[in-house]
């Protein structure tokens, strides 16, 4: 999948943009600020590029991590950890389950977009929207997060 049409954004569109961004991952101005900043169309996703990578997209209607920026970027907030079981269902684009899950940080409330990160390494694997707040991820049972995009999926592949 190729990503067009793009086009760099102004410089009040970029500020607003990175503003927004703020809400996601705080040091976006540090990292991002000085970078050029594009829209992007790819089929049914818009996406941020930053120098030309897809490090966000826009979900609705508020910019989140792709799979690549969370690698890239390594954001601290807003991070579901699931144990090694767990990581070749979540890398084909499964929902998270309760007992695949060894923590997940408790400012995450129900409707959020998270980060979906493995144990051993603290790897990102998908991005996903809550479906219960962080406190409530652990336990026995129970679909807590809706996957979204992962890695290997059609906004993972695209060219830009």
């Amino acid at each position: 999948m190729k990503a067009k049409p793009r086009h760099q954004l102004r410089k009040t569109q970029k500020k607003e943009m990175i503003n927004t961004i703020k809400n996601v991952f705080e040091d976006a101005n540090a990292v991002i600020g000085t970078k050029r900043i594009e829209l992007a169309q790819a089929e049914n996703y818009e996406l941020i590029l930053v120098d030309g990578k897809p490090l966000f997209f826009i979900t609705d209607g508020e910019p989140f991590f792709t799979v690549r920026g969370a690698l890239e970027l390594q954001p601290q907030k807003r991070l579901v950890m699931v144990d090694a079981g767990a990581v070749s269902f979540v890398a084909k684009g499964a929902d998270i389950m309760r007992p695949g899950i060894v923590s997940a940080d408790p400012g995450i409330k129900e409707g959020d977009m998270v980060i979906i990160v493995e144990q051993t390494h603290g790897k990102p694997l998908a991005i996903g929207r809550a479906l219960v707040s962080g406190e409530q991820m652990t336990g026995d049972s129970g679909k807590v997060v809706k996957t979204i995009h992962y890695v290997g999926d059609r906004i993972w592949n695209i060219e830009v």
